[in-house]
């Protein structure tokens, strides 16, 4: 059959099935063929709230240029079995313009796949895998895939080699004969194709987890001691450092509770270590007062914070933008502290390094917030380049006499001495203290120390990375976290409708940027607010530190459904 295959910028494409059935690995297959046949990309993980087992989804977007978020709709949906596929519906947006590719023998198809009009093309995948020994239909949709998106044969068997290399030769045949046997079941789908447009570059390319991104950023800020408890979202951060810590000399400690973490962490710095723990909204919760402790005592620390939907237990496999209250303003007592926020994949390496250097340097406890569909998308990312961002403290001078940690300073920032220097003793206490970290009730020490704490961040400069900062126009976005690329795609949109938009995304939420944010709204008139909480935690922080124009309005879309760009781009049209 004939069919026309045309070139596009982005394909979407969604992959279900039943535990088991592999579309996980699938989708990742067809992200790391993608990266090897010159594209760019991204693959979401979904499964249920049991964390593992049961039925699971993969959502891939491929595109020819860097992509940084879902897109609107899924242009091909790929079912291995139709196994409680209503859990997905919600997540898998399609369209008349759809195809659903599913096994001939699965059944009929649901309602809630026919009612969206999309296109359903049924084929023997599980008869197909059948004919190889130790064939499995997800290797058969690979090929498939592959087929209508057209990546090359010799870009698949790359992947291949790579992730199935060390299974063995019987296991790279099967896997190989079933995805050219789905390559010859494509010729059968009557429904016209879409080629990728690779990119005619060489950049070398990474396929590469927010999470696995954020602990190779601690790595090269300069942290050797981790401590944690594995928490869902967050646990590939902890996964990732375990090994690659002990290549560079450091060490990974996992602790039997979140405060047992945080403590170790603290202890761990206080020992000259720059030192850091990673975990979601209900560990952070548990953090809190022992974060007050290092701000008190002027230890750094970071907390690399993996949001997922909440409160308490809440949703551990979805993500949200809720803990950015207790991110910011979480602690009891005046606490200045540092709270910054990974705007995609790629910028969780950016921004967990460049949080590592200001809480040394500061000697300010902080909080990185990058959120599940950060933390846990696979991307295909250019290689990232080396920053100069390290982990550099100022500590007691040797010869030192009269040491006082806690001494008023022009920055706020005191030397530290490090346990063994000689004269260098101070009590690290939580209680208030004077200049010596002897504790005191007097009013004036607390009064001195209060300003010292907070002149730190006051009179530093943080410098343009502040925000992200894209295009200009009277109506502005202003966003954060991973709603970041969404809304860029959305300013695209609008710009093809003739509207201009400017996009600010925050990447430091405390302390507060007011005189730049005041800078970069010069001019904008409308102002849309983007974020994924349900009580607009994001627009009540920017009004109480900013002064926002009179016509505003909010886009809040709380988890589990990501926030898409023809949403945003929706909100824009009453401006145009």
């Amino acid at each position: 059959m004939t069919k026309n295959n045309t070139l596009t910028d982005t394909v979407s494409i969604a992959l279900t099935g039943s535990g088991g059935a592999g579309v996980v690995t699938a989708g990742q297959m067809l992200v790391q063929a993608a990266a090897n046949a010159g594209c760019y990309g991204l693959m979401v993980r979904s499964s249920g709230p049991q964390i593992r087992g049961g039925e699971s989804a993969a959502y891939v977007r491929l595109g020819s240029d860097q992509v940084d978020n879902l897109g609107d709709a899924f242009d091909i949906m790929f079912a291995v079995d139709w196994l409680n596929v209503e859990r997905f519906i919600a997540e898998i947006p399609l369209s008349e313009n759809s195809l659903v590719i599913c096994d001939a023998e699965a059944g009929d198809v649901p309602d809630v796949i026919t009612a969206t009009g999309a296109k359903i093309a049924a084929l023997p995948l599980q008869k197909t895998a059948a004919e190889t020994k130790g064939g499995r239909p997800n290797m058969v949709g690979l090929g498939i895939l592959a087929a209508l998106i057209g990546i090359a044969d010799e870009a698949v068997e790359g992947t291949l080699e790579k992730v199935l290399g060390r299974k063995g030769s019987e296991a790279m045949a099967s896997s190989r004969d079933c995805v050219h046997a789905g390559r010859e079941l494509a010729r059968d789908i009557s429904q016209d194709g879409v080629t990728l447009q690779a990119q005619d570059n060489d950049a070398e390319r990474w396929t590469i987890t927010g999470n696995e991104m954020a602990g190779l950023g601690a790595l090269r800020g300069g942290v050797r001691f981790v401590a944690a408890y594995p928490i869902t979202p967050a646990t590939e951060v902890l996964e990732w450092l375990a090994p690659n810590l002990a290549k560079v000399g450091g060490s990974l400690v996992q602790a039997e509770d979140e405060l047992a973490s945080i403590n170790m962490a603290i202890g761990g710095s206080f020992g000259g270590i720059p030192s850091l723990t990673a975990t979601s909204g209900p560990g952070l919760a548990l953090m809190m007062e022992s974060f007050g402790l290092a701000l008190a005592s002027e230890t750094p620390v970071v907390i690399i914070n993996v949001m997922r939907g909440g409160p308490s237990t809440g949703i551990p496999t979805k993500s949200e933008q809720s803990d950015l209250n207790i991110a910011v303003y979480g602690m009891h007592g005046d606490a200045p502290h540092i709270t910054t926020a990974a705007t995609s994949v790629s910028d969780c390496l950016f921004t967990t390094q460049w949080t590592v250097h200001l809480a040394e340097a500061l000697q300010c406890p902080a909080i990185v917030l990058t959120d599940q569909s950060l933390g846990q998308t696979r991307a295909i990312v250019n290689k990232p380049a080396d920053l100069a961002f390290i982990a550099k403290r100022e500590t007691m001078a040797e010869g030192t006499e009269n040491y006082r940690r806690y001494a008023v300073t022009a920055s706020g920032v005191s030397p530290m001495s490090i346990p063994g220097m000689a004269d260098g003793t101070y009590v690290a206490d939580g209680l208030e203290h004077n200049p010596r970290g002897t504790p005191t009730s007097q009013a004036e020490d607390h009064s001195d120390q209060l300003d010292k704490r907070q002149r730190k961040l006051d009179t530093y400069d943080f410098g343009d990375h502040w925000a992200e900062i894209l295009g200009d126009g009277e109506t502005a976005i202003v966003t954060w976290g991973s709603c970041t690329g969404p809304a860029r795609e959305a300013c695209e949109q609008a710009a093809a409708d003739g509207l201009d938009v400017k996009l600010i995304s925050l990447r430091l939420l405390a302390p507060a940027q007011t005189d730049r944010f005041q800078e970069a709204i010069k001019g904008v008139k409308r102002m849309l607010v983007v974020e994924q909480t349900h009580s607009q935690q994001f627009y009540k922080y920017l009004r109480a530190h900013y002064d926002l124009p009179d016509d505003v309005k909010v886009f809040n879309q709380p988890g589990p459904l990501p926030v898409r760009p023809g949403l945003v781009h929706e909100q824009l049209k009453s401006w145009s």
